[in-house]
């Protein structure tokens, strides 16, 4: 039986695909084993988010190619697809495919064992306008199932390149989540997580359908469904009917991830970010009487080419203002091939880090803050694995829907089940929780 490895770098959206390629190669009968063992096949799904990601892609792919200089070494993913020429020039490199086309990955191998010669499988991701469907009917995680529901971007952020990497907006056929969505939930899995490059897009390139009908969709047609986690979603895209969806369910949980980048509309405007910071205000405001307790987190680029001190303290007051309940925080970092590379006034790395820990320490005293709320008060959470720090303890580490990370007594048979759970110490990273019960699923349907 030949042997696979895989090795995934970058966003959830590449680990969906990794797993979505696994598939593949389990249905022509490969094995799976770790990428640290040698292998016949090596796929590396590569980032390109940063330059550091290709950086990284690059020491990658070549401990693959140390592991086994035998073996077929195929990469695939952002970095692939942006510099395929880069990753061919690599001695020891046979197979490139980008974000497209991954189902041609065995073909090519077997076309290599054959011919020898390195195949550039690389397209024009521009001129795609399909959504490549790639099914996952399980994955490796076994408490939160990702359903990727659309691919790429229309946005052109001045300081990104995925577009570049994944093409423009594409959204997935609406009957096909549907159908993926209730074979997960079949599977086992209470969450989902949905995902994909820009999430919230998803159904702009639709004819009459949108994010807000798949959401209603997936709630009333996916039988034993308990929890709708949006993985990322801008502000534009939180429509008045995304808020009535919102406050109508009884699954979409009480956390949304929504990027800021900066809390500056001068700084927005140089980003290319397609809201002001009232709209984006505004629409908070209305998130959170429809979700009461929301919790809302963020990504956050500090640094930005021509960032003053008052445009990083306009961020810093309306984060803190607006009580967000955890921040990514990242210093800018110049991607070649974008607008906001080329800009001149870039910003020193000092002054980056200075900006970047004032936030990270914001970031903390609010989590902080938004956990000691729900202190004594009973949540459910599923249970996801052991807590390492005190193994042999029976402690377990889980989520609540809004998105508290909670350590609490349990067993291995409660994991990716929803448990009542009673937080006894709120805190940040953790909440220590005490366990009630298990919530079993004749009870859960009569909610």
């Amino acid at each position: 039986m030949p042997a696979v490895a895989f090795h995934t770098l970058g966003c959830k959206v590449n680990h969906y695909e990794t797993e979505a390629i696994w598939q593949l190669f389990k249905e022509s009968g490969y094995e799976r084993v770790d990428f640290e063992s040698t292998s016949d096949v090596y796929v590396i799904n590569t980032c390109t988010v940063t330059n550091t990601g290709d950086k990284k892609s690059r020491q990658v792919i070549r401990r693959a190619i140390r592991k086994n200089p035998d073996a077929v070494i195929c990469v695939t993913g952002c970095y692939a697809q942006t510099s395929p020429a880069e990753i061919m020039a690599i001695p020891g490199v046979d197979i490139v495919v980008g974000t497209q086309d991954r189902v041609k990955m065995l073909d090519y191998i077997e076309q290599y064992k054959q011919e020898r010669q390195p195949i550039n499988g690389v397209g024009n991701i521009m001129k795609n306008r399909v959504y490549e469907e790639l099914d996952v009917p399980a994955f490796t995680d076994r408490t939160r199932a990702s359903l990727k529901i659309q691919e790429g971007c229309n946005n052109f952020c001045t300081f990104c390149i995925i577009p570049w990497a994944r093409g423009l907006m594409r959204s997935r056929d609406p009957e096909e989540v549907v159908r993926q969505a209730q074979s997960l939930v079949d599977a086992g899995y209470k969450e989902i997580v949905l995902t994909g490059i820009h999430t919230g897009g998803y159904g702009e390139d639709l004819k009459d359908y949108n994010l807000a009908m798949l959401l209603k969709s997936l709630e009333s047609r996916v039988h034993g469904l308990k929890r709708i986690r949006i993985s990322s979603i801008e502000a534009s895209q939180i429509t008045d009917e995304v808020i009535q969806v919102i406050n109508d369910s009884n699954v979409i949980v009480r956390h949304l991830h929504i990027p800021i980048q900066s809390g500056s509309d001068t700084v927005l405007k140089r980003m290319r970010r397609k809201y002001t910071m009232e709209f984006f205000a505004e629409r908070l405001e209305r998130l959170k009487e429809a979700l009461p307790g929301l919790a809302v987190t963020s990504d956050v680029i500090v640094g930005f080419p021509g960032e003053t001190e008052e445009e990083f303290m306009e961020t810093y007051n309306f984060i803190k203002e607006h009580k967000f309940s955890e921040l990514h925080v990242f210093p800018y970092s110049s991607r070649t091939g974008t607008p906001a590379a080329r800009m001149t006034d870039q910003i020193d790395e000092e002054i980056k880090n200075e900006r970047v820990h004032r936030l990270i320490n914001l970031s903390d005293q609010l989590a902080k803050e938004y956990a000691s709320q729900f202190e004594n008060e009973v949540l459910e959470v599923i249970p996801e694995e052991p807590y390492k720090e005190a193994p042999g303890n029976n402690l377990f580490v889980g989520y609540t829907d809004n998105y508290l990370k909670v350590i609490l007594p349990a067993t291995e048979e409660m994991v990716g089940k929803i448990v009542k759970v009673k937080i006894t110490k709120a805190g940040y990273p953790h909440n220590e929780g005490q366990f009630i019960r298990v919530m079993d699923d004749i009870e859960e349907t009569a909610v």
